[in-house]
């Protein structure tokens, strides 16, 4: 058996004075198992275990064999996703089934203003898997030219992918990659044109402007409502997706206060109470860009808090949404709830 000196197994290192010992680190590895053993003695034992067991031969799986990605399908939309893709901290591509209703109400919302003007120029920001863009470009043809972002470089990739996978063209900085073509069997035409960009999705909605821009973070939106709002088009539609649950349903109240400003209370009318507060930290950014909003609608299920407004341009407008931000009183013993009015005091 040899000895191995490599950083496989994460180790303490042992400080002794100014001195860093590299001894503490050295290991032997299992050749039956993929076990790594810091002491010989044990390493000894260990293999003896294997071959009382009649275990002589290596059952080790290399970390470079990755299992294939698994295709699935949604709304005529083919889409690969990588393993584990419904476990945030195992994968860089998220892809919640769960969430399918969610997808659903914005493609609606977004048909629905593509027969007011075209072609629309539309933003999914964190596109995770793609499969949102793709499902508006493959629905909607030529009514939008979609513009899909996401920061991992991974994801970015699989998107790409997805696009061939659907018959849909890739751009990538204004230039459409040729492959696209070459995939497409004799007699199939290409469906449309996806741009697909890599960079913080702040940054991209500062640099560009669009008519419709969803977000979905992991997470609270509320670090990009002020970029969203900054150049978005006049009577454009900003759609938001909240998966923070546990901080707008009132059992992280302290995360609440960090985030939305504001001290939350459990009630029984908790997830209306939820959908306000999302609504009035739009309304606050977009006032903060001297834009005000009309809010279209406000969904709050199990999963997640979606809030869906059309933006209207000018100081004017932003004043008037300003002013329908109030705080709720709500008394836990009678369960009586006022509205708080302007000024300091407050009427019986």
């Amino acid at each position: 058996m040899c000895i191995c000196h490599l950083p496989c197994r994460p180790v303490k290192p042992n400080i002794i004075g100014e001195q860093i010992s590299s001894k503490m680190g050295a290991h032997y590895h299992c050749i039956i198992c993929s076990a790594t053993i810091t002491r010989r003695t044990d390493m000894l034992g260990h293999v003896r275990r294997h071959v009382n067991k009649g275990e002589t031969k290596s059952r080790y799986i290399a970390a470079s064999a990755k299992p294939p990605n698994e295709i699935l399908k949604e709304a005529d939309t083919d889409v690969q996703v990588c393993p584990n893709y419904s476990i945030p901290q195992k994968t860089d591509s998220y892809f919640n089934p769960k969430m399918k209703l969610n997808r659903q109400l914005i493609f609606c919302t977004l048909a629905a203003l593509a027969e007011e003007r075209k072609p629309l120029e539309c933003l999914d920001a964190f596109g995770a898997t793609g499969i949102m863009g793709l499902q508006w470009a493959k629905h909607l043809g030529s009514a939008v030219k979609v513009t899909i972002n996401d920061l991992n470089e991974n994801s970015v990739t699989l998107i790409q992918e997805n696009c061939h996978l659907n018959k849909l063209k890739v751009v990538v900085d204004s230039k459409e990659k040729e492959e696209s073509d070459a995939i497409l069997e004799e007699g199939e035409e290409n469906l449309g044109n996806i741009k697909v960009t890599k960079m913080d999705a702040n940054v991209l909605m500062h640099l560009r402007s669009f008519d419709f821009i969803h977000l979905d973070p992991f997470g609270t939106s509320v670090n990009y409502l002020d970029s969203a709002f900054r150049n978005i088009r006049n009577l454009g539609i900003v759609s938001v997706t909240s998966t923070d649950i546990s901080s707008l349903y009132a059992k992280a109240q302290h995360v609440a206060r960090r985030h939305y400003g504001c001290n939350i209370v459990r009630t029984e009318y908790y997830k209306e109470l939820a959908a306000r507060i999302v609504v009035a930290a739009v309304a606050r950014a977009a006032a903060r860009c001297n834009k005000g909003i009309e809010v279209l609608f406000a969904v709050a299920l199990e999963h997640f808090v979606l809030v869906v407004v059309r933006v209207l341009r000018g100081p004017t407008s932003a004043d008037e949404t300003a002013k329908k931000i109030q705080y709720l009183i709500h008394c836990q013993w009678c369960e009586e709830r006022i509205f708080q009015k302007d000024g300091n005091m407050v009427e019986g």
